[in-house]
C-alpha cells in the first residue's frame, strides 16, 4: 500500500502553507523571491517522514541515550534533543514536534532566496530569518507578552509544554514556554521544566492535584505507567509560589549547559520568567491582571 500524503491547503489571507499529516500539523509561512519554491519543498519534506519516524519509534520510547543508533534525520534531532539531562527521565518523544519543524525548516531555506521563514508545529515553531529581520510572537495566556527575536539573536526556536496540551505532564504548569537555538532543543526543555513544575507529596496542597497512569490515557505513550497531571484544583499562591520555584530550578540547571534563552512559567495566574540575562529585549510584558516575578 502507497504512503498517504499530507494534506495541503492554503489559509486566507496570508495564503500560509498548512500540511496536515496524521497527528502533525503545520502552519508554514515563507518570504522572499523563493518563498513559492520554499513551499514546495515543505510539501516535498513531509512524504514519508512520518513512516520513516514509525520505522525507528519502538527505540524512540525508549529513555535517551547517545548509543542508541538513528537513521533518519528527526529521530537523531530528536535524540539529539533529548541528551544531556543525566539520570532525569525523558526519551527523545520529548522532541518530536520540535524536531519535525526544524527539519521542515531546513528543507526549505536550503538554496533558496528567502527572508523571513516560520514552521509552526502545534506551537513548537522553528523559524529562519535573513540579516536585519525580525519576529514576533505573542505567548498565548500569557497576558500578552511578546517574545521578540531578531536575526542578531542565536534563538531560532521556541517551544510550549504544560499539562492538558496536545502531551501528557508529569507536572501542573498550566504552560512552559521556552527559546532556544532551534525549536527540538525548545521542546525538550520545555518538556522537562513542565515537568519539574510540581508540589512535593507531603505538602498539604497536594491532594488537589489530580493524576492518572499515562498509560490510562494514552496506550502509547513513552511516559508508562507514571502518574501525569489530569486536573489542578485552586493553590494558593504560597503553593503556586513553591511549584513554580522547583521550575526555576530545573529552568536554571538547563540554562547552564544547554543552548536556550529562557522560559517563561505560568501556573493558574502566576507567571515566572527565567532567563534571558543576555537578551532583555526580547520579553516585552504587558502586565496587568496576572502575577509576575521575574528571575535572572
Amino acid at each position: 500500500m502507497a504512503a498517504l500524503q499530507p494534506q495541503v491547503a492554503w489559509l486566507p489571507p496570508d495564503q500560509r502553507l498548512h500540511l496536515s499529516h496524521g497527528p502533525t500539523d503545520l502552519i508554514i509561512k515563507a518570504e522572499g523571491n523563493d518563498a513559492q519554491r520554499a513551499y514546495q519543498q515543505a510539501i516535498t519534506a513531509m512524504d514519508n517522514l512520518l513512516e520513516d519516524i514509525v520505522k525507528e519509534l519502538p527505540d524512540l520510547r525508549l529513555p535517551a541515550s547517545a548509543d542508541t543508533r538513528f537513521h533518519h534525520p528527526v529521530a537523531k534531532r530528536m535524540q539529539h534533543a533529548s541528551l544531556g539531562y543525566g539520570n532525569q527521565f525523558i526519551t527523545p518523544m520529548a522532541a518530536v514536534a520540535g524536531a519535525i519543524a526544524d527539519y521542515v525548516l531546513d528543507a526549505m531555506v536550503t538554496g533558496n532566496d528567502v527572508t523571513k521563514v516560520s514552521v509552526n508545529n502545534g506551537g513548537d515553531i522553528a523559524f529562519w530569518l535573513a540579516r536585519d529581520q525580525s519576529v514576533t510572537a505573542v505567548l498565548a495566556d500569557m497576558n500578552d507578552a511578546r517574545i521578540h527575536i531578531h536575526s542578531t539573536h542565536p534563538w531560532r526556536g521556541m517551544a510550549t509544554s504544560g499539562h492538558g496540551g496536545r502531551s501528557l505532564s508529569l507536572g501542573i504548569a498550566d504552560a512552559v514556554t521556552v527559546i532556544a537555538d532551534q525549536a527540538s532543543t525548545a521542546d525538550a526543555a520545555a518538556t522537562m521544566i513542565a515537568n519539574a513544575v510540581h508540589l512535593p507529596h507531603h505538602h498539604p496542597e497536594a491532594d488537589r492535584i489530580h493524576t492518572a497512569p499515562a498509560l490510562s490515557l494514552d496506550s502509547a505513550s513513552d511516559l508508562g505507567s507514571r502518574p501525569v497531571t489530569t486536573h489542578v484544583g485552586a493553590l494558593s499562591s504560597s503553593a503556586i509560589a513553591q511549584a513554580l520555584d522547583s521550575g526555576e530550578i530545573a529552568a536554571q540547571a538547563i540554562l547552564s549547559h544547554k543552548p536556550i534563552a529562557g522560559a517563561v512559567i505560568r501556573v493558574k495566574d502566576h507567571i515566572r520568567i527565567v532567563g534571558f540575562e543576555s537578551h532583555s529585549d526580547i520579553i516585552m510584558l504587558k502586565e496587568e491582571s496576572k502575577i509576575w516575578s521575574i528571575s535572572q
